[in-house]
């Protein structure tokens, strides 16, 4: 098999950015609220939603979240980047239907560890930023 690893330390610049979309549908949310346990009626229970502040379902909030991994792990730095540490604020609600967008940029460069700091953004269809972070990753070695 051949596989085209991620970029390295080297090849990584302060700015570089990648980004991964996706529609979250009320199908992604039943197979997470299985894959995670959470059914917590928030997420599945569109009657008990209805008395919440949001006055309607709305997705975990680990599912758009998740979308950062496509994003890291294929994309920037890609193939063979450990995570080491996401940290995520919410901001706002992601809706069944909502298409968000998971973006991560390239912040800082540790040279002691040569480990890469990025900056994470997810935003909604509507331009709104549904949630921010950070991520420090172990890019891939050099190969060969």
């Amino acid at each position: 098999m051949d596989f085209e690893m991620g970029k390295t330390y080297d090849e990584l610049e302060i700015g570089m950015s990648a980004s991964f979309t996706k529609t979250i549908t009320e199908t992604d949310v039943y197979l997470f609220a299985g894959i995670s346990g959470d059914f917590n009626p928030m997420h599945v229970n569109e009657e008990f939603a209805k008395l919440t502040p949001f006055g309607t379902r709305i997705a975990h909030g680990a599912l758009p979240q998740c979308l950062i991994a496509p994003v890291l792990g294929m994309k920037l730095p890609g193939l063979g980047t450990v995570a080491l540490e996401i940290n995520t604020r919410f901001r706002a609600p992601t809706h069944f239907g909502d298409t968000i967008t998971a973006s991560a940029e390239v912040k800082e460069k540790l040279e002691d560890k040569r480990w890469v700091r990025m900056t994470l953004s997810w935003t909604n269809q509507k331009g709104e930023k549904v949630a921010e972070g950070e991520a420090l990753v172990m890019p891939p070695p050099k190969l060969g």
